[in-house]
């Protein structure tokens, strides 16, 4: 790609992320949309020899993990996050560099995506997050966590099992869904209560999901 071209690239890749940014209700600076852009960079990348992503296309990355990542930051709530089977770094990573402010930890089995993230933490300076390679259900954190987010993780159940002993007794856990969820909202266990559910649209694109907020019950803290 010459120069010119490039320059077109990023001049649109910049717009549509300003504008989606915009239309959800954050406010980022240039050096953030920078940073996310970068990510997309290293992520296009690394794709091609490890296979992160089943997603090609430069602009279905935006679109589909970027932008559909973002747009879950005006719902959650908590200090101290944790992305569980975060894969690629989706939705914690992109939510990291918005909030220089929230401490996110980003954890996966998967050591070649979680070298993965590692070089996205030292490339773009990212002081607030911390890679762990590891099974969620085996492992035993330092400290408890304010929010634990999925994204096509489990079914609520297995999810809230395997994350439980790491959620902070006012804790909630953030599960991002594509599909009608209504009966694993019916199969959740007597020790779930469902706080919160929201429709997310994902500007510039023609569908939603849904982001669902469980909580545990009073007396069933750990």
């Amino acid at each position: 790609m010459n120069t010119s071209a490039l320059r077109r690239m990023v001049k649109a890749e910049t717009e549509r992320l300003l504008s989606a940014t915009q239309t959800i209700g954050l406010s980022v600076s240039s050096a953030q949309i920078e940073q996310l852009v970068t990510y997309v960079d290293l992520l296009e990348k690394w794709n091609r020899t490890y296979n992160l992503t089943a997603i090609r296309s430069r602009r279905e990355m935006f679109d589909r993990h970027l932008i559909e990542s973002l747009s879950i930051a005006p719902f959650l709530s908590g200090q101290h996050r944790i992305d569980v089977g975060t894969g690629a770094g989706l939705p914690g990573l992109p939510l990291a560099i918005l909030e220089p402010d929230i401490d996110y930890v980003l954890l996966d089995s998967n050591g070649k995506k979680t070298r993965f993230l590692a070089e996205v933490k030292r490339s773009l300076g990212l002081s607030n997050i911390t890679v762990e390679t590891v099974r969620v259900e085996t492992w035993q954190p330092g400290r408890l966590f304010d929010a634990v987010v999925t994204r096509a993780f489990a079914d609520l159940a297995t999810t809230f099992e395997r994350i439980d002993h790491v959620l902070g007794p006012q804790g909630m856990l953030f599960a991002m869904k594509t599909e009608s969820v209504n009966q694993e909202v019916a199969e959740m266990p007597s020790n779930m209560a469902l706080a919160g559910s929201w429709d997310i649209s994902v500007p510039g694109r023609d569908w939603s999901f849904q982001l669902l907020g469980v909580k545990r019950l009073s007396g069933d803290n750990t």
